[in-house]
């Protein structure tokens, strides 16, 4: 298992057809990013494809959160960084950016994902070995600190 510190996706280049009426990235586009991202370290988590063949668990997003910093535009080449930010038997947290080649941030997200037993389909506590790789990244990541973005809500701020 290779521990990168974030874990950095191999390089994705913005589609022509990912491109809206605005001329830049259709918002929709920016979650196809982050889970092509994301798959990468899935793999080292130990939640690949072989996983639910051979293994009969999978994963679930529960719920998830996209911040645009800076727009995107047609050929864009870009990285998502992936960092796990904590776990338990039955969840996972995770904070993602989408890195432009120049290295300027384009966006941020959260997702809380679920381990789950298809044989229900029901969230199940993740076997140990599972467990073991989350705890090995989970160590090293910790090492970063918490990101500044990581947590945002949502709300429109009231004046006193």
């Amino acid at each position: 298992m290779t521990l990168a510190t974030p874990f950095v996706s191999s390089p994705m280049r913005v589609e022509p057809q990912w491109i809206d009426y605005n001329g830049h990235l259709n918002m929709a586009y920016y979650n196809v990013l982050f889970d092509t991202g994301v798959d990468e370290i899935y793999a080292d988590f130990g939640f690949g494809p072989a996983y639910a063949q051979t293994r009969g668990h999978t994963t679930y997003t529960a719920e998830f959160h996209i911040c645009y910093v800076r727009e995107l535009h047609e050929g864009d080449r870009v990285r998502v960084t992936t960092q796990l930010l904590d776990f338990d038997t039955k969840r996972f947290h995770t904070y993602q950016e989408i890195l432009h080649e120049d290295g300027w941030l384009a966006a941020t997200a959260e997702g809380l994902g679920l381990h789950i037993d298809m044989s229900g389909p029901r969230v199940a506590p993740m076997p140990d070995d599972i467990q073991a790789r989350l705890g090995a990244y989970k160590a090293a990541h910790d090492a970063l600190g918490r990101p500044e973005r990581a947590g945002r809500s949502i709300a429109i701020p009231r004046k006193p």
